[in-house]
């Protein structure tokens, strides 16, 4: 037990994640990858379902290495442009131990702050954020009864995923 704590410990030091973090880049960089670790900064949390009976949430927060909104004129209002990055979901513990599904998906910041002042892009934001889940994660999510929970920023431990860039020179994607 002693020895669990003390691995535990260490994992949750902010110091040695960043040691981690520095060592996992240093060994894609010699694979020919750059690696960044988007870091999910709370926004808001949607409660949804999937297949109609298992709770679902989406975590709708943002990182600055995300790509920023675009918002390109057309006749009749703007066609928006958001890139998000989508973590895996992941199951986890909630409350009277039952399971539950999360999902993060990471917008730029100022995606966050537009959603925070128009109701209308709160929306665009939110159907963005279960297209994708549903798109990428081949599951099916109850769009109608999606809701904003109030009071809550973020659902679940947060987790780093990854970014990854091929850089010019290296070798070629295997097959």
């Amino acid at each position: 037990r002693a020895l669990f704590a003390e691995y535990a410990a260490e994992l949750a030091d902010p110091e040695q994640r960043k040691l981690y973090e520095e060592e996992v880049a240093a060994l894609e960089r010699e694979r020919g990858v750059e690696v960044r670790f988007v870091h999910p900064e709370a926004g808001y949390v949607l409660r949804t379902s999937q297949a109609g009976s298992r709770r679902c949430y989406l975590n709708v927060c943002s990182n600055p290495q995300v790509g920023a909104p675009q918002a390109r004129p057309e006749p009749g209002g703007h066609r928006w442009a958001l890139p998000y990055s989508l973590a895996p979901g992941r199951e986890e513990l909630g409350r009277g131990g039952r399971r539950r599904l999360v999902y993060d998906v990471v917008f730029h910041p100022a995606a966050l702050r537009l959603a925070a002042r128009s109701a209308r892009f709160r929306r665009l934001l939110s159907d963005t954020a279960l297209e994708a889940v549903e798109r990428h994660c081949a599951v099916q999510l109850d769009r109608a009864n999606a809701t904003v929970l109030r009071g809550t920023k973020y659902k679940g431990v947060p987790q780093a995923p990854v970014i990854r860039t091929p850089l010019p020179g290296g070798p070629p994607p295997p097959p």
